[in-house]
């Protein structure tokens, strides 16, 4: 019962304010026609004085909670209005007042829900149902929750893969791109993985599971979106911070209005034309409206503050690779170690590289296209976490690898060679071949960081990363960029970016898992593509589309966001504040408050609602166009590299 219990409950909490204003709403009607229903004039107040009291409830022990907290923000004019609307029989005015504040935290709610709507509908493609091959080769469909490690599984044709796994039979291939980013098809052989979530294709796999569901790939998506379900950012720092001199002030005015007149409804008065419900509706009309926007050009804001905090940024740290870069390499230099030739190098690792997701797979897969060399079919594979692939082709033992898996005696061998973004090619446990690569730098790259130096305030870039410092140093030197800091661990670069912000706020952009912890620990995050679950979670936005245009874009968005919702609350305070001065000589009776309140608070939602409305442009960053990617000096196809001298291994 508990967990059945703690689920309801929170789904209770969620709507618990949008319940309250629809209540109200009905109440307030239920009032309106009494008189007409039971001719009887008493029966409007009777049930305005219940529906008041019941409502206000929840509401006011939400305020008190917040007062016991020494949190003194803008909803305690709402609370003192409610009080002294019941206790001067103004049930009207009291409804009202309740109906205001419990619809702007709703709509309060509402934004903040919207913020992950997206990730939120990946995790509704979780997979259900798995085919589990029994004893004689039948068939049981089982519940995901109920597969074992180890236990052998059929992925029928277009179905999500439901566990993470390696196949044991059959020939296909699988879609990952939610996963990887890549949109392309995975080869999938025996002893290929698969990855829970993936779309197979035509062929039928079967599969043993070597993670239960919940530990698969897919089930992380969900457990990261429920820890962000209970630690939803609170989206009203902007009101709050207005309602820190406003609130006093609105007390300050009632009281002496009372004192001086003697008249405890003109307090009443002044408190409710006081009521800050710009600040409670407006804003959050605002937020939504720019999370829709931010939606509708492919960028998911999971934390809407960072719509105002970005603009405060003053240090941007970017990562390289798959940030600055496309992460996607191209083979540029195939080293010959032994007797193998070239061309024959380049056959076997494509002929592995099939089966295999690592990016640098790709390029060796494109390299073989370009010189129209003919895949094998290997016997086996294998692909081993951090290890490597190995696999059996025409006889010949074959592995792919890093050069620190090597043994000692082989790293000796290629001691003389100069490191770099590479691969290693064994052939029957002996070192042929060198493979070597360059990722591609974003061709809007260079002009997005003189952009937003010159447009956006940054005073900071840094370039952050983890791979070698002196690729990292080359590849700055081309961006313009003159902080540099390469060969860092994820821990390292957390450690780091703390300090940066510190001194001064801090906009990260990344897109790998060894981003994730940097990340949530800058002022404002924001995660290009959907490369790594773990960091779309972690960032305060996800840039879908991968391009630092969008970026920009989002930019954009918060600056008018910002200016939307400051003109619109204080453009409405401005107006209470007329509205005071009314009440405060007696010009207004509480219910014409309460009235003029409601026609301000309308005024302030459609001037909100223009974040929705087009507005032209919302990015005055140009990007080069297309063609003049052509102008970039690009590392040459495979096909016209310059082939390299053999290198004799044995003296």
């Amino acid at each position: 019962m508990t967990p059945l219990w703690n689920k309801l409950r929170g789904r209770l909490g969620s709507f618990s304010h949008g319940l309250v204003a629809v209540f109200m709403l009905g109440s307030m009607f239920a009032a309106w026609s009494a008189p007409f229903a039971f001719h009887n004039g008493s029966a409007r107040n009777t049930i305005l004085l219940v529906s008041v009291i019941a409502a206000s409830l929840p509401l006011c022990i939400e305020l008190f909670i917040q007062l016991a907290r020494a949190n003194f923000g803008i909803d305690i004019l709402a609370l003192l209005s409610i009080v002294s609307g019941v206790l001067l029989h103004q049930y009207w005015v009291a409804a009202i007042v309740i109906l205001m504040l419990s619809g702007g935290k709703a709509l309060e709610e509402y934004a903040t829900r919207r913020a992950s709507s997206v990730l939120r509908a990946l995790a509704r493609r979780m997979p259900q149902i798995a085919h589990r091959l029994g004893s004689g080769s039948v068939i049981e469909d089982i519940s995901v929750e109920k597969i074992a490690i180890g236990e052998v599984l059929s992925v029928y044709p277009h179905e999500l893969c439901p566990v993470d796994g390696v196949v044991l039979d059959g020939l296909g291939r699988m879609d990952e791109s939610y996963l990887t980013g890549e949109p392309f098809l995975i080869e999938k052989a025996p002893g290929a993985f698969v990855l829970s979530g993936a779309v197979n294709g035509d062929s039928a796999l079967t599969i043993k599971a070597t993670q239960a569901a919940k530990d698969s790939r897919y089930a992380k998506i969900v457990e990261v979106l429920h820890a962000s379900e209970k630690n939803r950012p609170k989206i009203q720092r902007l009101g709050d911070r207005l309602g820190v001199w406003y609130t006093p002030l609105s007390l300050l005015v009632a009281a002496l209005a009372w004192m001086v007149s003697g008249d405890p409804e003109r307090l009443l008065a002044v408190l409710v034309i006081a009521t800050p419900c710009p600040l409670l509706l407006a804003i959050p009309v605002a937020i939504t409206g720019a999370i829709s926007v931010a939606a509708r050009h492919g960028i998911v804001v999971k934390d809407p503050s960072i719509l105002e905090k970005i603009k405060s940024c003053a240090t941007l740290i970017v990562d390289k690779t798959g940030t600055l870069t496309y992460g996607k390499p191209i083979l540029t230099e195939v080293l010959c170690l032994g007797n193998w030739p070239r061309r024959e190098l380049i056959q076997l690792a494509a002929s592995l590289e099939k089966y295999s997701k690592h990016p640098l797979g790709s390029a060796v897969l494109h390299a073989a296209e370009e010189e129209k060399i003919a895949l094998l079919n290997p016997q086996t594979i294998q692909e081993a976490p951090g290890r490597g692939m190995r696999g059996e082709i025409n006889g010949h033992a074959v592995m792919l690898t890093s050069r620190k898996k090597l043994s000692e005696a082989m790293q000796v061998q290629l001691g003389g060679l100069p490191t770099g973004m590479e691969c290693v090619l064994l052939i029957d446990d002996s070192p042929a071949g060198l493979l070597r690569f360059r990722d591609q730098p974003r061709v809007e790259s260079k002009p997005f960081l003189k952009h937003v130096k010159s447009h956006h305030g940054f005073s900071k870039i840094v370039l952050l990363s983890g791979d070698r410092p002196a690729e990292v140093m080359y590849f700055a030197e081309g961006m313009g960029i003159s902080e540099v800091i390469g060969g860092k661990s994820p821990e390292e670069k957390l450690a780091l970016v703390k300090e940066l912000t510190k001194k001064e706020n801090t906009l990260y952009i990344g897109d790998g898992i060894n981003d994730a912890p940097a990340m949530m620990n800058a002022t404002v995050g924001i995660a290009l593509g959907v490369n790594s679950d773990i960091t779309s979670e972690a960032a305060g936005a996800v840039v879908l589309q991968s391009s630092l245009g969008s970026v920009d874009e989002l930019m954009h968005i918060g600056n008018r966001m910002r200016h939307i919702a400051l003109t619109s609350a204080i453009g409405g305070m401005a107006l209470s504040a007329v509205g005071m001065g009314a009440g405060f000589f007696g010009l207004l009776a509480p219910i014409e408050g309460a009235i003029l309140q409601e026609f301000i608070d309308l005024a302030a939602i459609l001037n909100s609602l223009r974040m929705i409305l087009p507005s032209g442009p919302l990015s005055d960053f140009d990007p080069p166009a297309a063609r003049q990617l052509a102008e970039i000096e690009l590392p040459r196809p495979a096909d016209k590299m310059h082939e390299a001298p053999t290198v004799n291994q044995h003296g």
